[in-house]
């Protein structure tokens, strides 16, 4: 079918340009040149300029004879070899104008040099490959495709060129358009997660900070700013996640994600997915390409929740990241440098599944670093009136309810006296338990009783209702302090030195216990 030059140009630009999706473009496209052109279908291939060749979209009637993955490189050339190969096409006259006529069975340098490396192209049929240039660089190729032997002339290479300014466009709009995608596909990704992160973290707040988890927060506050893996040991229920979110929020990776896996959530089968992601097609299902969470995690911080769940194949694969810092996504080729710092807590004594076997030395070793010792409740119960004021106003508001009940002394006995197995954990699910049941505003906890195996944790708490509760005894050990030093709170002598804690810590805990200080209460507020 004989064509008009000009006609011919207003419509290849009119259809390459009609969809900002390029293989509905190029599908349009192969709908107008079937007639003009020997044709089973097209291609459009955008080169790297280290000289791999990608496929960025097909149209035909027919599947491509090479199984070509999009996005992905499929033939590597070094740029000096695609120089010869192109030359051989114009020692043969085979080359007009940015345009190859590869007719089989090809130039000799075709077969000995491509063929070789890559047998399956044997089976690429004759082809014209238009150059496609911006500002005078190549960034792909656009070809034709038909069965056969010697099917391309001059003629159709000379048509093909008068177009390959519009082409060479699409050709850039195309991978903008992509990359335009991907980025969308990431912001809405990171949004989720970050949407996820928000109500995760809603109320997670370090309380006991300046009490009983006063050494914990020095030591974060130590690790922050550095780029090791911390090790988070303690009883479940303690707070090391709310730990690791202090740890992240202190470091200068703050306004990066924190990604949290649940090590023992995940599927075996699942695993190299969720961590790593994976290409498209790589197994059944896999219809796009998918970031793990190690690329989510990119320039923040990856939080592993029981560590000692993972399998020892997933322990290999985690010791490769914290030993060469890149990964590769599930059924692809390419490796991914990542910048992330990693945390891992876990109730469970990694050194014993070490001695067992079940857990890599190797890898406890680089996770062990800088191990942090969360104390269980029982062990810290001077955080329990703070922790229990701050359950009550949170759990309040989730609750809908508009007046928050009071905490009566003698409730709070019955928590004082409770030795708190579940920990931290335990103590939200108690009180929200009795503002369910609270009546006329006062809250009660009944039934605080665990009973285990004869021992005297979980004893009943009525056997204390009459003892000391610890506030009191920590005021009686504020006044004797003082007593002891005249009234001075600081410097040498004072009665923070006495009770080896900071003066600051010391007026925190007499305010809340109402012990006066300062010029009028006769308590001295000097250095020495």
């Amino acid at each position: 079918m004989k064509v008009e030059a000009d006609e011919f140009f207003r419509e290849v630009t009119l259809r390459i340009s009609s969809s900002l999706d390029v293989d509905e473009a190029l599908a349009s496209l192969y709908d107008y040149l079937k007639p003009i052109f020997p044709l089973d279908g097209l291609i459009l291939i955008y080169r790297e300029p280290d000289g791999n060749l990608y496929s960025v979209s097909n149209a035909g009637e027919k599947k491509p004879p090479v199984d070509i993955e999009r996005y992905q490189p499929f033939l590597m050339i070094d740029p000096g070899m695609m120089e010869s190969i192109i030359q051989s096409f114009h020692d043969k006259d085979l080359a007009f104008d940015d345009v190859l006529i590869y007719n089989q069975p090809g130039p000799p340098i075709i077969r000995e040099i491509i063929f070789d490396q890559y047998p399956q192209l044997r089976e690429v049929p004759s082809t014209l490959l238009l150059s496609l240039k911006i500002k005078g660089e190549e960034v792909g190729w656009f070809g034709l495709k038909k069965a056969g032997e010697n099917i391309y002339t001059r003629e159709h290479a000379s048509l093909l060129q008068t177009v390959k300014e519009p082409i060479s466009i699409a050709m850039s709009n195309a991978r903008r358009y992509r990359e335009l995608m991907r980025l969308k596909d990431n912001f809405a990704d990171d949004n989720r997660a970050l949407q996820q992160e928000l109500e995760h973290l809603s109320g997670n707040q370090v309380i006991g900070g300046e009490f009983g988890l006063r050494q914990v927060m020095e030591l974060v506050r130590q690790a922050a700013p550095l780029n090791s893996p911390i090790l988070l040991l303690g009883e479940t229920g303690t707070g090391k996640e709310v730990i690791a979110n202090a740890i992240h929020l202190a470091s200068p990776r703050r306004d990066r994600p924190m990604v949290r896996v649940q090590c023992g959530a995940i599927p075996d089968t699942l695993l190299d997915s969720e961590l790593f992601g994976h290409e498209k097609g790589a197994f059944t299902g896999a219809i796009n390409a998918k970031r793990g969470r190690f690329e989510r995690a990119q320039g923040g911080t990856i939080f592993f929740d029981e560590i000692g769940e993972l399998t020892l194949d997933a322990q290999v694969k985690l010791l490769r990241v914290l030993q060469e810092h890149e990964i590769e996504r599930l059924g692809g080729v390419k490796t991914i440098k990542v910048d992330v710092r990693i945390i891992a807590a876990t109730h469970r004594d990694l050194e014993k599944k070490v001695r067992e076997g079940t857990f890599r030395e190797d890898l406890w070793y680089r996770l062990n670093v800088f191990p942090i010792q969360i104390p269980p409740l029982r062990d810290r119960k001077e955080d329990l009136f703070d922790l229990t004021t701050h359950f009550i106003a949170q759990k309040s508001r989730e609750m809908g309810l508009l007046d928050i009940p009071t905490l009566p002394q003698g409730a709070f006995r019955q928590l004082e006296s409770y030795d708190w197995p579940g920990n931290v954990r335990e103590l939200q699910n108690v009180v929200e338990r009795a503002l369910i049941t609270c009546k006329n505003g006062t809250l009660t906890f009944q039934n605080l009783v665990k009973p285990e195996n004869g021992s005297n944790r979980g004893l009943a708490v009525s056997a204390f209702a009459e003892a000391k509760t610890l506030h009191q005894a920590t005021a009686d050990a504020i006044r004797l302090a003082l007593k002891t030093s005249g009234g001075q709170v600081e410097g040498e002598g004072g009665a923070a030195a006495l009770l080896n804690i900071n003066p600051s810590t010391l007026r925190a805990k007499m305010r809340k216990l109402g012990i006066p200080f300062g010029r009028k209460s006769g308590v001295l507020e000097r250095n020495g």
